[in-house]
């Protein structure tokens, strides 16, 4: 068994859709970033290369590549689970946080649970998805970015 984390944090930004997990959600802002900016898909795509060794996002998908200028997270990220089952080694959970002052997540955590199910080939059941606020404090706090961290076993 092999335990890797992931962390990804972005700007909001007016003019960008809010997408995490796959998912668009409805606010007056969004991720600013070089692909969609799913800063949930791209931890777990961190905590899953972390688990194998495989390096880290930037190394496949580097920001200087106009080849990934909007690319879905959700495909990139099922790209990394690819190359995991290359290795050799299966997906076993995924546990995630995202940490955003506004929008409420709730209403879209079983949607975006399935999404990077989808995109992992695994079932839901192995992947948690969780929201929180970090009560005004920092950047998440005052509203102008979004963190999302996760921690991924692979066997």
């Amino acid at each position: 068994m092999r335990i890797g984390h992931g962390f990804d944090a972005h700007r909001l930004v007016e003019g960008r859709k809010l997408i995490l997990g796959g998912i668009e959600i409805p606010f007056d802002r969004g991720v600013l970033g070089h692909s969609d900016g799913d800063a949930l898909c791209h931890a777990i795509a961190d905590a899953i290369l972390g688990a194998a060794a495989l390096g880290d996002l930037g190394k496949y998908f580097p920001d200087s590549d106009a080849k990934w200028k909007d690319a879905r997270s959700t495909e990139l990220l099922r790209v990394c689970a690819g190359k995991i089952r290359d290795a050799g080694l299966a997906i076993a959970n995924v546990d995630s946080t995202i940490v955003l002052e506004q929008p409420k997540l709730a209403p879209h955590i079983l949607l975006m649970r399935a999404n990077v199910a989808a995109a992992l080939d695994v079932s839901p059941s192995m992947v948690s998805i969780k929201a929180k606020t970090s009560e005004g404090l920092g950047f998440t706090g005052d509203g102008s970015g979004v963190v999302a961290f996760a921690v991924a076993v692979v066997q």
